[in-house]
């Protein structure tokens, strides 16, 4: 590839910087992909560039050809709520790297990209949240009741996510509100009979979209790959968040005037056929794409890593027991994702792992464990905290693992 010069040190570091931030935006799988890119960029017009990172802000410096250097601070609050952004970037700087297209261009392509609207309408990120929800309620409980109340429940969150589009303060604190009423619901309307289950079981397919179980692993894997900044802040990020859905749920029970005992954590009986839980990663995938803002093209691969990373998850738990099953279907998906993902034009990786990602349910244990424990049942409390720990890093070892095995061996 012949190298351009660029004159302008500035140019060059307006659209590096402008890259970095859409990039920290959408960190949700880490950061450690953010460099490479835009070291590559740079190279593409005739520069340098490094960066020293954080989860939500780095320090760019860009030199141009002729010498001259600049240095900047860019900020980006990481999240995966967009991803058609990080859809349509993928091609962009496949582009830029392959020298296909001039440095006023890119930019303003990535401009487009920065400020296009949502791909989907607030009804259909509402529909895709009750889908999202109402998908995953077999794996909490396999029963009718389940998937009625999170149908009711999960509207309820998704008016509560869709609000807050609109309202800035109350996305502050989004976690903490809609945990809050969830639990006020829950405890007056749907958990006054034992024989339906635990009052978390039937919150959790809820407050799942909530769950920060994709920046727990993101986190343990930045910091199992040598990124410690990145990794630590990001960890405690995901503390803060699953403490706030716990403290919600904690105040729900407390303005009801109920008792934390009744926070206890016992299934029911399941009465759903198998062809309804076979079905049910297919609602589960039309919810992500919808709630995650996922283009629809990429609806058929998505659901054939979500069946296989729960198939590889279901075989080799029977075999090997639930974290070894765990981190055996991690890395097949990182494998499997990062296999696909080298195409130019393909999905982007985040996207590929984000379904199934969350088919492994790492964020629920955190949730149950607190609130167990609130409810006075210390061992049980501890054991689903312990769990966590174990499972959180059975999947981020995994995915570096898959990762790293799918790597061509020449870059």
């Amino acid at each position: 590839m012949e190298q351009r010069v660029v004159v302008d040190v500035g140019d060059l570091t307006a659209f590096l910087a402008r890259l970095t931030a859409l990039m920290l935006r959408g960190s949700g799988e880490g950061a450690h992909r953010i460099g490479p890119a835009v070291a590559d960029s740079a190279r593409a017009f005739g520069g340098t560039a490094s960066l020293l990172l954080v989860p939500d802000a780095a320090t760019l410096t860009v030199t141009a050809s002729d010498g001259r250097s600049r240095t900047v601070t860019v900020h980006g609050f990481p999240e995966v709520f967009r991803l058609d952004r990080v859809a349509a970037l993928k091609p962009l700087l496949a582009e830029v790297r392959e020298g296909g297209t001039t440095l006023p261009e890119a930019d303003r392509r990535l401009r487009a990209i920065e400020w296009a609207p949502a791909p989907y309408p607030w009804w259909l990120k509402f529909l895709g949240i009750v889908l999202f929800s109402l998908g995953f309620a077999p794996l909490m409980q396999p029963t009718w009741y389940e998937i009625g109340t999170t149908a009711v429940l999960g509207a309820l969150a998704a008016a509560l996510a869709v609000a807050a589009d609109r309202v800035p303060r109350l996305a502050r604190v989004l976690p903490l509100v809609v945990s809050a009423a969830v639990s006020v619901v829950t405890v007056e309307l749907f958990a006054r009979d034992p024989a339906h289950g635990g009052p978390v079981l039937l919150m959790l397919p809820a407050l799942f979209y909530f769950v920060p179980g994709d920046y727990l692993s993101a986190a343990t894997a930045e910091l199992s790959a040598g990124l410690i900044t990145t990794g630590a802040v990001r960890l405690v990020y995901s503390v803060f968040l699953l403490l706030q859905l716990y403290l919600g749920v904690l105040l729900g029970v407390m303005v009801t005037g109920t008792s934390t005992r009744a926070l206890f954590d016992i299934a029911a009986v399941a009465d759903l056929p198998r062809w309804a839980l076979f079905l049910s990663w297919i609602v589960f995938t039309t919810g992500t794409l919808f709630a995650f803002a996922i283009p629809l093209r990429y609806f058929w691969p998505l659901l054939l890593l979500v069946y296989v990373t729960v198939g590889v998850q279901s075989g080799f738990t029977k075999l090997i027991g639930e974290v070894g099953g765990t981190f055996v279907a991690a890395v097949v998906l990182a494998a499997a994702a990062t296999v696909i993902a080298r195409r130019p034009h393909g999905p982007p990786r985040l996207i590929l792992l984000l379904p199934g990602f969350f088919t492994l349910t790492v964020g629920s244990l955190g949730m149950r464990g607190l609130t167990a424990l609130a409810g006075g049942y210390v061992v049980k409390g501890f054991a689903d905290l312990l769990q966590l720990v174990t499972i959180v890093t059975a999947i981020a070892v995994g995915l570096v693992v898959g990762s790293v095995l799918a790597q061509p061996r020449t870059p």
